[in-house]
C-alpha cells in the first residue's frame, strides 16, 4: 500500500477573531411587531397570547339584500375581512349557461309529457338563467368568482366558540352559511392579511348585483355638511355631525341613569349651538347649568318663594301676524284652567266650569278681550282671580284653596307681575331652591311663560327640560309638555326632554307620544331594571342593549330619524372647564383659580 502525499493548495492559517463581549444583534422593527410565537392547530392559530380563527362563506341564498354584511362589520370584535373578486370571461359563462338552459328546458318538457306536477324550483331556475343570459349578453352584468373570508381574534378558545356562534346566528338567519377553515388556518390567516394572496380559494359565482351587496363600508354614519359635533361614532371612529333642525322636527329625548353623562352631553350641545347663533332656554331643576350660563354670558334666574324673579301665570303672548288674538286668549285660558287643576289638587266638573268662567271674567275685568291690543294690556294676577271667585256662587271651596297662593309665603312667587327678561341668547331658569311639592307647578308656570315668548317671535330656539319626569307626574303637566313638543316645529323650536328613569316617563299616557314626536333620541347608560323597557321602546338589538347596560360614562346610542349609531360624547379641554359638574373636577378648577389669584 503506497501513501500518496496531498498535493493541493496549502491552507492559510486562520487569523484569530477578536472576542466580542456584550454585543448582540440590533433589534429591528420586525422583531417588535412580530408575535413572540406562532402555534398552528387544525381549528385555530395562537399568536402569542391571542387565539385566531379564520372562516369562509361558502353558500348564499337566491337573493341578497343590501348591506346584509353590516351586522358582521359592526360587531364589537377584532376582525380582519378579505374579499377576493376574480372576473370570469363572459363568453365562457354564456356557453355554460346555454348548456344549463338546454338541460333544464329538456327536463321541463319531459315532465310535461309525462303529465307530472310542475316543479316551481326548475321553472324559477329557468327564468333566472334566461334573465342573467340577457343581461350578460347586453353587458349590463358581469360574472365573478368571489371569496369572502373572516379572521377573528380572542383571548381564549371559549371566546372563539362564542364568536363563531354569533357569526353563525347572524348569517344563517339570512340563509348565508359560514365554516371555519379547518386544517387551513394558516392559509386563512394569510388570505385575510394584507398580502392580496387568496390561499383558501373557496369561491362562489356571482353577478354584479349580489356582489355589490357585500360592499363592506356600510357601517352606520351620521356625518353631514352642517350642524354640530355630537360625538365619535364608535362603529368606525367617524364624527357624528348633525343639525337637529334639518329633520322633520327638532325635538330630542334623552334617557340615562344619574352620572351617565346626559347633562354633560346636553351642555356640549347647548354651547355648540350658541356658537351657531341658536337661542337656548333651559328649565333646570338642580341649577346644573348656572356655571355654563355664567361662562357663556347668559341670564340665570333662580326661581323660589323668596326669589326676586317672578313670572305671572296670567301673562299673555303677543299674537303674531298670522294668529287670531281670540284664539290666543282662548288657548291661554284653557292652559290656565289646567294650571289651576294642578295648583288646587284637582277640580270637579262643576269647579272646572266655574274656574273657566272666573278666569275669563278676570281678564274682562282688566279690559282684556279678543279685540284688545295685547302689547298695551296690564295682565291680572292671582289676587284678581280670587276677587272674581268671591263674587261667584258655588266657588267657596275654590276661594279657600286659591287664597293659599295669594297670601302668605306662596304669594311672592304666584301673585306677582312678571319681571323676567328673556332677550339673552341663553336663558336658564333654576328651580333647585323651590320646595319639592311646588316644583311641578313652578315648572308648568315657567314652561307656559317660555311657550308664550316662543309664540310671540319666530326665531330658531332650543328649549331644554331637564328632569322632565317632574312635569310628567301630573296629567295636565304631561299634556302641556306634549303639546309644546307637537307644535314646536311651527315656531322653529326644538324641545329637549331629559329624564333618568324611562319607566317613570312611560307611566304617563303622553310619554310614548313625546318620544314618537322626537326625531332625535340619545340613550345613555341604563340600569338593568330599565334596560328591557328601553330595548322594547326603541327596538334595540341584544348587542345595543348590552352596550347601554355596560357602557362607560359619555357612551350611548344616538338616533337621528331612521339612523342610529353607538356614540361617545367628547369635549375639548376648554369646553370641559365650562360644563363639568363632577365634584372632583370642580374642586380642581376652583383650586386652580385660587392659585392664579394669589399669583
Amino acid at each position: 500500500m503506497v501513501n500518496i502525499p496531498f498535493l493541493g493548495k496549502k491552507k492559510k492559517k486562520r487569523e484569530p477573531v477578536p472576542e466580542k463581549i456584550f454585543e448582540s444583534e440590533t433589534i429591528r422593527a420586525v422583531d417588535i411587531v412580530a408575535p413572540s410565537s406562532i402555534e398552528i392547530k387544525p381549528s385555530h392559530l395562537r399568536l402569542g397570547e391571542r387565539f385566531v380563527q379564520s372562516f369562509f362563506i361558502f353558500s348564499y341564498p337566491r337573493y341578497l339584500s343590501a348591506a346584509w354584511f353590516s351586522p358582521v362589520i359592526n360587531l364589537d370584535i377584532p376582525m380582519d375581512i378579505s374579499l377576493f373578486v376574480h372576473p370570469i370571461d363572459a363568453g365562457l359563462i354564456l356557453k355554460q349557461l346555454r348548456k344549463r338552459v338546454t338541460e333544464i328546458q329538456a327536463e321541463l318538457m319531459e315532465r310535461e309529457e309525462k303529465g307530472l306536477v310542475r316543479d316551481p324550483a326548475l321553472e324559477t331556475a329557468f327564468r333566472d338563467i334566461e334573465e342573467l343570459r340577457d343581461r350578460l349578453q347586453t353587458a349590463q352584468e358581469r360574472m365573478f368568482m368571489v371569496g369572502l373570508y373572516l379572521t377573528v381574534y380572542a383571548n381564549s378558545e371559549n371566546e372563539l366558540g362564542e364568536i363563531e356562534t354569533t357569526l353563525r346566528s347572524i348569517l344563517e338567519s339570512k340563509l348565508i352559511y359560514i365554516k371555519p377553515a379547518t386544517y387551513q388556518q394558516k392559509e386563512g390567516f394569510l388570505s385575510t392579511s394584507p398580502y392580496c394572496i387568496d390561499q383558501l380559494a373557496v369561491h362562489s359565482s356571482m353577478n354584479t348585483a349580489p356582489l355589490s351587496s357585500i360592499f363592506p363600508f356600510v357601517s352606520s354614519d351620521l356625518s353631514s355638511n352642517e350642524g354640530i359635533l355630537y360625538g365619535i361614532n364608535q362603529h368606525n371612529n367617524s364624527l357624528v355631525l348633525f343639525d337637529r333642525f334639518s329633520l322633520e322636527n327638532a325635538n330630542m329625548t334623552v334617557f340615562g341613569t344619574a352620572g351617565s353623562g346626559k347633562s354633560y352631553a346636553l351642555k356640549l350641545e347647548i354651547l355648540r349651538y350658541l356658537m351657531l347663533g341658536v337661542n337656548v332656554i333651559v328649565l333646570d331643576p338642580e341649577n346644573e347649568y348656572q356655571s355654563l350660563s355664567n361662562a357663556a354670558g347668559g341670564s340665570f334666574f333662580s326661581m323660589s318663594l323668596s326669589s326676586p324673579h317672578h313670572i305671572n301665570p296670567f301673562s299673555l303672548p303677543l299674537p303674531r301676524e298670522d294668529e287670531d288674538p281670540a284664539d290666543v286668549l282662548r288657548s291661554n285660558i284653557i292652559n290656565l284652567v289646567g294650571l289651576m287643576r294642578l295648583m288646587l289638587g284637582g277640580l270637579s266638573a262643576e269647579e272646572d266650569a266655574i274656574m273657566d268662567r272666573a278666569i275669563t271674567e278676570t281678564y274682562a275685568a282688566k279690559d282684556i278681550t279678543p279685540n284688545s291690543d295685547f302689547s298695551k294690556i296690564d295682565p291680572p294676577i292671582m289676587s284678581d282671580l280670587e276677587q272674581v271667585l268671591n263674587t261667584m256662587e258655588g266657588a267657596e271651596s275654590l276661594v279657600r284653596r286659591v287664597r293659599k297662593f295669594t297670601k302668605g309665603t306662596y304669594a311672592n312667587f304666584f301673585n306677582q307681575q312678571s319681571n323676567v327678561n328673556m332677550d339673552n341668547n341663553l336663558v336658564v331658569f333654576g328651580i333647585r331652591d323651590m320646595e319639592e311639592g311646588l316644583r311641578p307647578m313652578a315648572m308648568y308656570i315657567i314652561t307656559r311663560y317660555i311657550w308664550n315668548k316662543v309664540r310671540s317671535e319666530l326665531k330658531k330656539r332650543i328649549f331644554v327640560v331637564d328632569e322632565a319626569w317632574w312635569m310628567m307626574q301630573t296629567e295636565d303637566g304631561a299634556s302641556f309638555l306634549y303639546g309644546i313638543t307637537k307644535r314646536g316645529r311651527k315656531y322653529w323650536l326644538g324641545v329637549t326632554t331629559i329624564t333618568q328613569d324611562i319607566n317613570d316617563f312611560m307611566k304617563s299616557e303622553y310619554g310614548k307620544p313625546i318620544i314618537t314626536n322626537s326625531a332625535l333620541r340619545l340613550l345613555m347608560k341604563q340600569s338593568t331594571a330599565t334596560a328591557e323597557t328601553v330595548k322594547k321602546t326603541f327596538t334595540l338589538s341584544d348587542w345595543e342593549k348590552e352596550l347601554l347596560v355596560g357602557g362607560q360614562v359619555g357612551e350611548g346610542i344616538f338616533f337621528a330619524g331612521q339612523k342610529h349609531v353607538a356614540i361617545k360624547v367628547v369635549a375639548s379641554y376648554s369646553e370641559d372647564q365650562f360644563i363639568t359638574t363632577a365634584p372632583e373636577e370642580v374642586a380642581k378648577i376652583r383650586e386652580a383659580k385660587k392659585a392664579l389669584r394669589k399669583e
